[in-house]
């Protein structure tokens, strides 16, 4: 019992500790909540809006006053860009450009600007479907840099990568699954080397790392999410702790709240890892949950998906019934804008905040007993990637611009 009171005070920790930096996918602790207070008036709440080279799908990601993120450019997207801008004036800081060295093939709605970027506070990790991975200081100073195709010749895939990299301590964890050499490393945060590389299933995948928080930093585990289900480990060592062999979605990830992961597999499948060192423990499993591209977010004591059909669905996190559904349309000046969604929703306040293909922002209102769309606000422009939220404002990109919603 002392163990799960541990475990629990150490995630509550990790999630209010979020209104600073938003320092990876999903945030520094991966789950997409924040404890800030965001507006919910995107169109009045806009602070400033910068343009931005090429294409870019990758989230935008916080440290201290530097909205970091990168993009590519070129008719092959052959050219990687890592921007910083001020998160307070949205004036370019620096900006970086390196060669691909590896396949830069994609599809047409994909670039190879896709996987979000991650930092330790200190360095800032770009990773890009063509297996390139730059390290730079926050002053935007080359530290290293490792073309994973120059060491593993045939990782890739026809369609291109996107899973985002994590940092657990000083260990860099990425995932480069796909068809034909399928691995994970976790890297030397100071050096780029390899501390361990596993091979993978041999299947094209496009989840990302989870942090699984434990008692204590030291027992903190990275989890690994592929079609053959998931595992669990060792930052520092690659080791194994534990394993769930059921097969998983390859698009959207695995969501984590109090202990318990919310898993796309057979619809939803929520696990509690309280006690790591056994396994997983099933809780529930729902058919009528499983989420589309979006990845699914818990927030207390619910749990949300986004469908194919763009309805948001909620459920109660303790047994996976039912609450509510909510389709996310809305009527514009044009048209009604419903459409399909990619970018995986984040969440402050009581309030999830989505964005469709279509580039319109949703604001969902959670407090209530079924949801409510409290704003929106059509940003013109195709939204693919997933929000950052810091210091009370949300950051959101398209391929061309980076807005500010807040102070």
């Amino acid at each position: 019992m002392k163990t799960l009171r541990s475990l629990c005070l150490a995630s509550l920790l990790l999630s209010t500790q979020m209104g600073a930096d938003w320092t990876q996918f999903r945030g520094t602790d991966t789950t997409g909540v924040s404890a800030d207070k965001v507006p919910t008036r995107l169109a009045e709440s806009i602070a400033w809006t910068a343009e931005l080279p090429g294409r870019g799908l990758s989230g935008p990601i916080v440290v201290g006053d530097q909205v970091i993120l990168t993009a590519s450019s070129g008719f092959n997207q052959d050219r990687l860009h890592v921007l910083s801008f001020s998160a307070k004036s949205g004036e370019l800081n620096w900006e970086r450009q390196f060669w691909a060295t590896g396949r830069t093939n994609c599809h047409p709605k994909m670039c190879n600007a896709t996987p979000t970027a991650a930092s330790d506070g200190q360095r800032i990790f770009a990773f890009f479907s063509s297996n390139d991975l730059a390290c730079l200081d926050l002053e935007g100073n080359l530290q290293w840099f490792r073309g994973l195709t120059h060491d593993y010749p045939n990782a890739s895939n026809t369609l291109g990568m996107s899973s985002s990299p994590v940092v657990v301590g000083d260990t860099l964890v990425v995932q480069v699954e796909n068809d034909s050499e399928s691995l994970a490393v976790g890297l030397d945060t100071a050096t780029g080397e390899n501390r361990w590389k596993l091979d993978r299933p041999i299947s094209a995948n496009w989840t990302s790392p989870l942090v699984l928080p434990g008692a204590k930093p030291a027992d903190t585990l990275v989890v690994l999410q592929s079609s053959k289900g998931l595992v669990a480990l060792e930052p520092k060592t690659g080791k194994e702790k534990w394993k769930y062999a059921e097969n998983c979605s390859t698009i959207p990830s695995a969501a984590i709240s109090n202990g318990v992961l919310f898993v796309p597999s057979k619809g939803l499948t929520a696990l509690d890892v309280r006690a790591a060192g056994e396994g997983p423990v099933s809780v529930w499993n729902s058919g009528k949950l499983g989420p589309s591209t979006p990845s699914p977010i818990a927030i207390a004591d619910k749990v949300y998906t986004v469908g194919g059909a763009g309805v948001l669905s909620a459920a109660d996190a303790k047994d996976g019934k039912a609450l509510w559904q909510l389709r996310l349309q809305v009527k514009l000046e044009d048209r009604t804008s419903g459409g399909q969604f990619s970018a995986t929703p984040v969440a402050a306040d009581g309030h999830i905040y989505l964005f469709n293909e279509e580039g319109v922002g949703l604001v969902i209102n959670t407090s209530g007993e079924k949801g409510e769309v409290v704003a929106s606000h059509d940003f013109k422009e195709q939204i693919l990637g997933t929000p950052a939220i810091s210091n009370g404002a949300l950051f959101v990109r398209s391929d061309r611009h980076l807005w500010k919603i807040g102070k």
